[in-house]
């Protein structure tokens, strides 16, 4: 705890300090404390909070050097604070948290210089738990950019390829490149690629081939050239919530029910995982949820362990069987107390870094099986502003509150369905009498031609049968007379069949004809005085030949 200007009673607090390029953390543990502020300025920490008795407590720290308080942030927990402050100057290296060589008695600093941290695998992972921690700060707006998180190695090849789109005909050239060591995670495991760039080159996708990671670019890099390696950290940060849920979820679902996970897929929007069993009830579902959500409250560690592929340990945790070209050592996550399986993915590495899962409930699957859909972390997030702006969207449209909106929309369904019954009457009435004044108009030829807007193909159909015995052709058509629409040429049986597909050509459509009918889709409906002109061309030469 921090302690009052006004007494000489002094608290020394455990600090932690972790000096980065570019950035420094500082931990200090408040129990038992209450309001506590912290204000960080550019060469200042200010702290205050009330203690247990109300006691009003106070201090001020001068920082070493200049940081930005725009770029900075804190995050508060039950036992402790966890700030973070942008270096103004990221060339320089802060040997101590402050000019004054002296210790500050209401805090008992840890001096731990994390500059290397890339050569001590345990720096490493307390470094990732404090970007995982970085994250979840939303005091004052979005979380940092984790843009100094650099990694440098060495370009071992570089050869031209391609990269063939997903879902597009595009082709992109350009090279697969493999670096001695990198921090991109290549596609596996249910979990899709990381992305990040070389030398600040964009990195299009990650593919294991072998033991290596191939990086796909679309600029050649130098062989045994050095170059410096960053990662999308949100990406990242997604797929690591989404796969640390999935197992969570498998463990979980396997321990109160014994459904067995046989396979599952991180997807852009949304998870699923499958699972060995014909159906799950909704009670299940719901206890699912609660039990997991449950051991993220509970801030249970999640360990990554790697053992020798012949070591005992890998015949007791749950695994689905290593690739046929795996080799080398086997990667164990072991959420602890709960589950532990032998996985290639990224993790984080709490619980309580998955914030909330949400299952959004469950697809038939293949095969006697049962797909259970959910989310983790800031998918959840996510997912309930977007459920809310449509929400106050749908208040804003139905004049009522969200408890009435089912029975709302209910009731404009039942409606709309008598108003297109209703239409769809009239547009019948309204054929017939079309048509009806058609053949008692003294004048009519043996070309009909007719638009209508709001009409239907029954309308076009209704039309051309009380018609066809008068006249050679009828063309037909309905829709937006600048857009697309739907057309019918109808009328003896050799002039649609020589004409119809020629129509179908000038409308940029496609049709279908049989028995005197040829009628499609059209994508030009201005070119309709183009298809009335070859129409009535060929009436006049139908006269000519039996004059």
């Amino acid at each position: 705890m921090s302690v009052s200007e006004e007494t000489d009673h002094r608290q020394p607090a455990k600090t932690q300090w972790y000096d980065r390029k570019n950035y420094v953390f500082v931990e200090f543990c408040v129990e038992d404390s209450k309001n506590v502020d912290i204000k960080i300025e550019k060469f200042k920490l200010i702290f205050s909070c009330k203690s247990a008795d109300n006691t009003e407590l106070y201090n001020n720290i001068e920082l070493y050097s200049k940081v930005d308080p725009n770029d900075s942030r804190h995050k508060r927990s039950d036992r402790s604070v966890t700030l973070f402050m942008r270096k103004i100057d990221g060339k320089k290296a802060w040997p101590r948290l402050t000019k004054d060589k002296t210790k500050h008695a209401w805090l008992t600093v840890d001096f731990d210089n994390w500059r290397d941290w890339h050569d001590d695998d345990e720096q490493m992972i307390g470094l990732e738990h404090y970007a995982n921690m970085l994250k979840e700060l939303k005091n004052t707006g979005p979380p940092p950019a984790m843009d100094d998180l650099d990694f440098e190695t060495l370009v071992v090849s570089c050869v031209p390829a391609e990269l063939k789109i997903t879902g597009k005909k595009e082709t992109l050239k350009g090279f697969n490149v493999i670096l001695e060591d990198t921090l991109l995670f290549p596609e596996g495991g249910g979990q899709p690629d990381d992305r990040g760039f070389i030398n600040g080159i964009p990195v299009l996708r990650v593919t294991r081939h072998g033991p290596e990671a191939v990086h796909f670019v679309q600029s050649s890099l130098e062989p045994l050239s050095k170059v410096q390696v960053k990662i999308d950290w949100e990406r990242r940060f997604d797929h690591m919530q989404q796969h640390s849920g999935q197992h969570l979820i498998t463990a979980i679902a396997d321990l109160l029910f014994g459904f067995k996970t046989t396979s599952w897929e991180l997807g852009r929007q949304r998870s699923f995982i499958e699972l060995d069993t014909p159906s799950v009830m909704g009670e299940q579902v719901e206890a699912l949820e609660n039990t997991v959500n449950e051991k993220i409250r509970e801030h249970i560690p999640v360990n990554v362990r790697v053992v020798s592929v012949d070591d005992p340990e890998v015949e007791k945790v749950r695994s689905r069987g290593l690739p046929d070209d795996h080799a080398g050592p086997v990667r164990i996550i072991d959420i602890v107390g709960i589950d532990a399986n032998m996985c290639c993915g990224t993790h984080v590495s709490n619980l309580s870094h998955l914030q909330v899962i949400k299952i959004l409930g469950t697809d038939k699957g293949k095969k006697n099986k049962t797909n259970l859909i959910f989310l983790a972390g800031n998918r959840v997030l996510k997912y309930a502003e977007k459920s809310y702006t449509v929400e106050k969207a749908l208040t804003s449209l139905l004049k009522n509150g969200p408890e009435e909106h089912i029975e709302a929309v209910d009731k404009l369904q039942k409606s709309v369905k008598l108003l297109q019954k209703n239409n769809l009457n009239l547009l019948r009435d309204l054929a017939l009498l079309t048509a009806k004044n058609f053949r008692s108009d003294p004048n009519k030829g043996k070309l009909l031609v007719l638009h209508r807007k709001d009409g239907d193909n029954e309308f076009m159909n209704i039309v051309a049968n009380e018609v066809s015995a008068e006249v050679v052709l009828a063309f037909l058509t309905v829709g937006d007379e600048k857009g697309a629409g739907l057309f019918l040429l109808a009328g003896q049986v050799d002039a649609v069949e020589e004409l119809g597909s020629k129509v179908a050509q000038i409308l940029d459509g496609k049709g279908a004809g049989k028995r005197g009918r040829y009628q499609g889709k059209a994508n030009k409906m201005s070119k309709r005085p183009e298809v009335e002109a070859l129409l009535q061309q060929y009436v006049n030469a139908m006269d000519t030949k039996e004059e």
